[in-house]
């Protein structure tokens, strides 16, 4: 009971409503306010309070979180490995949105056919490692710098370049451009390059889709990566390359799920899938 009250308290803090947790869970809200307040009561410390539409955790839930949060993960990690997993389970894979759209989409649709099994959720890269060392995805397939000891094993698959796309083009110190989130620790290393360049963002979306529609309807000069270029048309043809500006893609894994024929297989296949890829543009 405690270290179920203690995951749902880690999830709360990542997703940030009832609702996302619960989804996550496949419980009810009512069932993780329920193990929330069961965890508060055996802890004897106020853990959430209301925050408008959200949940905010307190200080000490978040101390909590803090000293436990790594110890949980690799807890559930290790149970997880431990799991039984056959050519008919669930084979969990945690995978960024936008190298889903840009590069895996047929490679997955094919794959499925020999291994109807595969489960594929998006997420941005901090949830995605964090799913990936609890053991809730055999795999992760994420974009942008990793943090120092993550603890799992990392392999590259290639170093995508970035592109300006649309018919304002920036020139001069202080032009700007719409981007991704730049305070979001794996992108927080393009505010330098950016800078140099002399670009400074005037905007920050969380969501590539809605560059995407930005850059469509005119109102660039927008900063994309190369695997998404094909959506935007002939704007994407046109678009104009950023020198020296990248991100790096890795697909992640625990050293243990090597062990798996199954993930074997996967990650072998995914290697190849990348290495026959036309290199990044310079």
């Amino acid at each position: 009971m405690l270290l179920e009250g203690l995951d749902t308290l880690f999830l709360l803090a990542s997703e940030g409503t009832m609702g996302k947790v619960a989804s996550r869970l496949y419980i009810s809200q009512s069932a993780v306010s329920k193990r929330i307040h069961q965890l508060e009561l055996r802890l004897g410390k106020k853990l959430i309070e209301p925050d408008g539409r959200q949940t905010r955790l307190t200080p000490q839930a978040h101390e909590l979180l803090a000293r436990l949060g790594p110890t949980l993960a690799e807890m559930k990690g290790l149970l997880a490995d431990s799991q039984t997993l056959t050519d008919a389970h669930p084979l969990p894979i945690a995978c960024s949105e936008t190298l889903l759209a840009g590069y895996l989409a047929p490679f997955m649709a094919a794959y499925l056919r020999q291994d109807p099994y595969l489960q594929i959720s998006t997420h941005h890269t901090p949830v995605i490692l964090a799913r990936v060392r609890a053991g809730e995805a055999l795999l992760g397939i994420c974009a942008g710098r990793l943090p120092p000891g993550h603890g799992l094993c990392a392999e590259l698959l290639r170093d995508e370049p970035f592109y300006l796309v649309g018919d304002e083009a920036p020139a001069g110190p202080g032009a700007s451009l719409l981007t991704m989130d730049l305070e979001n620790p794996v992108n927080r290393y393009l505010v330098a390059p950016l800078a140099e360049l002399g670009l400074t963002p005037r905007m920050q979306l969380d969501s590539y889709l809605a560059l995407i529609e930005l850059a469509r309807a005119g109102m660039g000069p927008v900063m994309l990566p190369q695997g998404l270029l094909a959506l935007v048309g002939e704007q994407g043809r046109r678009a104009k390359p950023l020198p020296g500006i990248s991100r790096p893609l890795h697909l992640i894994y625990r050293p243990s799920s090597l062990k798996r024929e199954r993930a074997t297989r996967l990650v072998q296949a995914l290697l190849h899938h990348f290495a026959a890829m036309a290199p990044p543009s310079p």
